[in-house]
């Protein structure tokens, strides 16, 4: 099990999702946070269980691919 970071746009009803992939909902949580404030057209994001394998992690304030 992993977790990922869902977004939704400005006018669009559907959250979407790319293919990053973290072992604990609180590092999916401190990604989504991350571009949730730079991203200009993003209205809200949301952190799901996936059942993809984990390829990244948050080290350091940054996003890194294992």
């Amino acid at each position: 099990m992993s977790y990922k970071v869902q977004f939704k746009t400005l006018g669009d009803p559907k959250f979407y999702d790319n293919a990053v992939r973290f072992a604990t909902a609180e590092e999916a949580e401190a990604e989504g946070a991350d571009r949730y404030a730079r991203w200009t057209m993003a209205e809200a994001y949301r952190v799901v269980e996936s059942d993809d394998p984990v390829n990244y992690k948050r080290e350091d304030g940054r996003t890194v691919s294992l």
